[in-house]
């Protein structure tokens, strides 16, 4: 018999009726479809490329929609039946392969945040390929034409790999989706960037292969030291010999996730191709393919490396909040508008790295709704500055002033979008960074101290933004800015809806990912730290 077969396996972890282990592979595959049939299309008819790909992520946010009013949040969660929605298909027999599918709470409010941003970066994106009337920059003369089927396609391709990485629950499957996710945004920053595109575009790549390349080293790794014959990822948990295996293979799957956060010092790349990717692309790249990064710690570096996760905390606690701190300085220091909101958004993974590495179920819960807030509230400021610099043609800060007086509603939309940036009470990113400091401030005062200052510096980065560029005596070239139109207020306007609605009642998310990040600390067999009592505290029975 080849080694190569599709046959189904029943999953017994799913603990669902049969129909639901195909709810994900759908799921997946809806944009895929998608994507093949604009890129089916002729060149001029972009207008219906644009038309379908938009219908088609709509089709993919209610599919998901469906999905997550059924998902069972009052579940007891094990090892063995930690995934819904779970299902399996023989791929590579020999090696004990499979096309595996699933969600747990915490790959469910990714995937989530994930098909919300799309259509509305779509709709950002509707005229950004249009040099009179949407483009970020001023074309270089004689530069070709860029297709507007092929970018949309992109966009639903991108889709699909984001879907699949954060359903996979094969290793090998998560590593083919997690390399094959660079190659349509490697396209996007590349063919559709700015001037500096193609450099961009090839350290994006290069960097995120690499890092690819170590985790590929530790996948054969786990394959052959575990003895299991099988890449999935609850026959894993447990079978990773313990020691100095241990800590080699963690690094290897580390560093990948570390590169693609990005993490202080590894973070390089994310500034060049932040800057560079059109607006919509960047909102993607920040928005939802950097949190493959932090979902990889909790999803595989907690559980299959316990030991190795513990004994290698401390260096990257204090490597997020130098990351909070330093990124937070560079921001406050940059002209370039993309440049310092991908500054913001590697100080923003520091948190999200903090929450992770405390090891408590507070500071995991906030690191998870901080990826939520994150790609919500990034993915609003970079369409943001898209429609702002469609109409400035420059992405210098001093280029600008007085804006809000031409455009009082983009003024509008762009300070609330700043003000979710910098985690102000009542919205949903202030709920996850307090969740995250109070987890982290538990186990390790000093750093959690030290990581608050970070809230200082984002006022001053962000506020110092709006000023220069909104407000003060109109330039010359702002006084005839036209305000945002129906369908830019509507591409914005949901992932603000639902970063205010969150602050206010953020516990429909919180109660799905809670129990998902008690099973992971269980798994890497942490339990919260007691509280401390004082002499005249009262317990159970009378006085200590």
């Amino acid at each position: 018999m080849s080694a190569l077969a599709f046959t189904y396996t029943p999953v017994a972890a799913a603990a669902t009726h049969v129909p639901h282990s195909y709810a994900l592979v759908g799921l997946v595959l809806l944009p895929l479809v998608g994507a093949i049939i604009v890129f089916s299309l002729k060149t001029e008819q972009a207008k219906l490329a644009k038309q379908l790909s938009f219908l088609i992520s709509l089709a993919v946010v209610v599919y998901t929609a469906i999905i997550a009013i059924d998902f069972n949040t009052d579940k007891h969660i094990t090892t063995a039946n930690q995934f819904q929605f779970a299902g399996s298909w023989v791929w590579i027999r020999d090696f004990g392969v499979h096309i595996a599918f699933g969600v747990d709470g915490i790959a469910l409010v990714l995937v989530l945040m994930a098909v919300i941003l799309v259509p509305c970066v779509m709709l950002a994106s509707w005229n950004s390929l249009d040099s009179k009337s949407g483009a970020e920059e001023v074309a270089a003369p004689g530069a070709p034409q860029r297709s507007v089927k092929n970018f949309f396609g992109l966009m639903l391709l991108t889709e699909f790999f984001m879907i699949g990485v954060f359903t996979a629950t094969d290793v090998f499957l998560f590593y083919v989706f997690f390399e094959a996710m660079l190659v349509p945004m490697y396209f996007v920053i590349g063919s559709f960037g700015g001037p500096r595109r193609q450099y961009a575009a090839m350290k994006f790549f290069l960097y995120s292969l690499v890092g690819g390349l170590l985790m590929l080293a530790s996948v054969i790794g786990l394959y052959v030291t575990t003895g299991s014959r099988s890449f999935a990822i609850t026959d894993l948990i447990g079978h990773v010999p313990q020691g100095a295996t241990q800590k080699w293979l963690f690094l290897g799957f580390f560093l990948a996730f570390a590169i693609k956060a990005p993490l202080v010092p590894f973070h390089t790349w994310l500034p060049d191709a932040g800057a560079e990717a059109p607006a919509g692309g960047a909102a993607l790249l920040v928005g939802v393919l950097d949190k493959v990064g932090t979902f990889g710690f909790l999803r595989y570096c907690l559980p299959l490396f316990p030991q190795a996760s513990k004994y290698f905390a401390p260096t990257i606690l204090i490597l997020s909040v130098i990351g909070i701190l330093y990124a937070a300085f560079l921001a406050i220091g940059q002209r370039d508008m993309k440049r310092l909101a991908a500054y913001t958004s590697v100080a923003h993974f520091g948190f999200i790295g903090l929450g992770i590495f405390a090891f408590t179920t507070q500071g995991g819960t906030g690191a998870v709704f901080y990826m939520v807030n994150h790609g919500f509230s990034t993915g609003a400021l970079f369409i943001m500055l898209g429609l702002l610099l469609s109409r400035g043609k420059s992405r210098n800060i001093d280029d600008y002033g007085g804006v809000a007086k031409a455009a009082p509603i983009m003024a509008g939309l762009f300070l609330l979008t700043g003000l979710s940036a910098l985690a102000l009470p009542g919205m949903s990113t202030f709920v996850s960074e307090f969740l995250v400091l109070v987890g982290t401030f538990t186990r390790h005062k000093g750093l959690a101290v030290l990581a608050t200052t970070g809230i200082i510096l984002a006022a001053i980065y962000v506020l110092y933004l709006y000023q220069r560029v909104f407000q003060g005596p109109a330039r010359e070239k702002t006084a005839g800015f036209r305000d945002v139109n129906a369908r830019e207020i509507a591409a914005v306007a949901p992932l603000l809806a639902l970063i205010l609605f969150l602050g206010i009642f953020p516990k429909p998310v919180l109660d799905i990912i809670n129990p998902a990040v008690k099973q992971t600390l269980h798994e890497v067999h942490q339990t919260d730290p007691a509280p401390k009592l004082g002499p005249n505290s009262v317990v159970a029975g009378g006085t200590k």
